[in-house]
């Protein structure tokens, strides 16, 4: 690679590798090559409890919270085609408030993680998450000082540079801490990208102050700033000659912009601009003459802009959101909660009623919750079953009931309603031993077969579709719990519709079959479990590769 087509890149040991753990039993990360089958796999998941209206016929869109690891969520909504359909290519709004790498432990999760090891991890579920994000979407990641810097690169990298949209600063404390060694840290950060140029925000309350105190012709307030530069050397002739020029007042006498000491000053616009918005310049009589003014015109349908710096005041503090956890479930107190306004303010910029939002790193459940009473569509997922037992779960169930006092509950009106479903991340269906990688023990029978489907991009189809389980396009699927030959091909292929295919797997191949299929159905293929379900090139393919020629 030369130099002009180096691009810049933020490097750390063990990149090129796939982090299995973070940390195993003796505290150190474990790295595995790319062709370990943790690296490919798509788990297989299972509904559990739902609460409210839930969709009896597509499960899949309802609102869904996931217990499992970050990573094998996100592979299942954007592999899984059930999941796919709804979610591939539609999440408008992705807010995650992950690991910290700050050298604590917490109560309710570990943040330790070694630098290289955080990058991977992040950068894991990063690119899993651009899969999932609309067009108009985007991601925002809440991280302290630890980590920022090198998130930013980071996410350069996967979204590209052009995309950094904003890094927003919380207050998230309302007092000093007085025994801080050197600074008293009082913010968190929030980098913002978006998907691609589709993104829009959406424009926050405007509240117009007593300062607009006049009214145009069309009804719109609106109050005066004068039209000559004010301060510093830029406000001067010699430092902006082009923006030294005659106006011409009521009286018809040409004025020019002038310092108080008389000197030469220099007007905020330049020539073209004050012909092209001369309707917003207004003329002021003094002790001096006449000085020219410009209009800022106040407009609260179309709201202001989001800024960058959120102070607890208008959003909360982490002061605010150990209160209402405390006051939804009972006491309990969860170690790092979010309020509730700051989600709200998030989910207002970043989507629109009937969206989508995303938070993979779930916790209490702060961002369900609000994306909830706002009428978003929500899916979120925490790795730590007693967290959902505790927290996440119970706060929803709540939510749902309208029993949630605390929050947003009382400003946006909510008073219940809506429904989630309880989802079930599977164990891994490979095992890793010293004669090579197996199938685990509950790898049988129909479980087998979904985590099959799922794994190589089927939709999976029930026993009325037998002998086929899944279809892709015209690519059908039959998985064997056992061993596959020619008499077990020759039933399956039978049943194939005209210019179908099928894909065969089994757990034992039995000589013969690959040729057989190659005489009596082109583009039929038979596979091997576990040995050809993680190859790369069999993995996910595109329909279009499915149809017969």
């Amino acid at each position: 690679m030369t130099a002009a087509n180096t691009r810049l890149e933020l490097t750390w040991p063990n990149k090129d590798k796939f982090l299995l753990v973070p940390k195993d039993d003796t505290g150190k990360p474990v790295w595995v090559d790319p062709d370990h089958p943790a690296a490919r796999e798509v788990r297989l998941s299972d509904f559990g409890a739902n609460y409210g209206e839930v969709n009896e016929d597509d499960p899949f869109g309802d609102n869904l919270m996931f217990c499992g690891d970050s990573l094998d969520v996100l592979r299942i909504l954007a592999e899984v085609p059930e999941y796919a359909r709804h979610y591939r290519g539609k999440v408008k709004l992705v807010y995650i408030d992950p690991p910290f790498n700050t050298g604590q432990t917490f109560t309710h999760y570990d943040d330790w993680m070694e630098h290289s090891t955080w990058l991977s991890f992040m950068r894991d579920r990063l690119l899993a998450i651009k899969e999932l994000l609309s067009p108009d979407g985007s991601v925002w990641v809440h991280l302290d000082d630890a980590e920022v810097h090198r998130m930013r690169c980071l996410m350069d990298e996967v979204f590209g540079a052009e995309n950094f949209v904003a890094t927003v600063v919380w207050e998230k404390t309302d007092s000093p801490r007085m025994d801080a060694k050197t600074f008293s840290v009082r913010h968190d950060t929030i980098v913002v990208f978006q998907r691609s140029e589709a993104f829009a925000v959406t424009r926050l309350p405007a509240e117009l102050g007593s300062h607009y105190n006049k009214v145009d012709e069309q009804g719109r307030a609106y109050y005066l700033k004068p039209l000559r530069a004010m301060g510093g050397q830029g406000s001067t002739r010699a430092a902006r000659p082009n923006l030294y020029f005659g106006l011409v007042a009521p009286d018809g006498r040409e004025v020019f912009p002038k310092l108080p000491d008389g000197g030469d000053g220099a007007w905020r616009w330049g020539k073209d601009k004050c012909v092209r918005d001369a309707h917003l310049i207004e003329w002021v009589e003094g002790r001096s003459g006449w000085a020219p003014y410009f209009r800022i015109v106040g407009d609260v349908e179309t709201g202001r802009p989001p800024e960058t710096i959120w102070n607890h005041a208008e959003v909360g503090s982490t002061r605010t959101s150990a209160r209402e956890i405390k006051s939804i479930l009972a006491g309990t107190a969860f170690s790092t909660p979010k309020p509730e306004r700051l989600l709200e303010r998030v989910i207002h910029i970043g989507s629109n009623p009937g969206d989508i939002v995303l938070d993979c790193f779930g916790g209490s459940g702060t961002t369900a919750a609000v994306a909830h009473k706002m009428g978003r569509r929500w899916v979120t997922t925490e790795i730590l079953p007693e967290t959902i037992a505790t927290f996440t779960s119970p706060r929803l169930q709540k939510v749902v009931a309208g029993e949630d006092p605390g929050g947003i509950t009382e400003s946006v009106g909510w008073t219940g309603g809506g429904d989630f479903r309880e989802v079930s991340v599977a164990p891994s269906m490979y095992e890793v031993t010293p004669v090579g990688v197996m199938l685990a023990d509950w790898a049988t029978n129909g479980r087998f077969a979904r985590a099959v489907a799922g794994q190589l991009g089927f939709e999976w189809q029930s026993k009325k579709h037998a002998p086929f389980c899944g279809v892709r396009g015209r690519m059908r699927l039959a998985v064997f719990d056992g061993a596959v030959g020619v008499e077990e091909a020759s039933d399956v292929l039978a049943a194939l519709g005209e210019k179908e295919r099928v894909t065969i797997v089994a757990k034992v191949v039995l000589p013969g079959v690959e040729e057989y299929l190659a005489e009596h159905s082109r583009g039929s293929r038979v596979k091997k479990a576990p040995r050809d379900l993680l190859a790369g090139k069999t993995r996910r393919r595109r329909k279009a590769e499915d149809t017969p020629a």
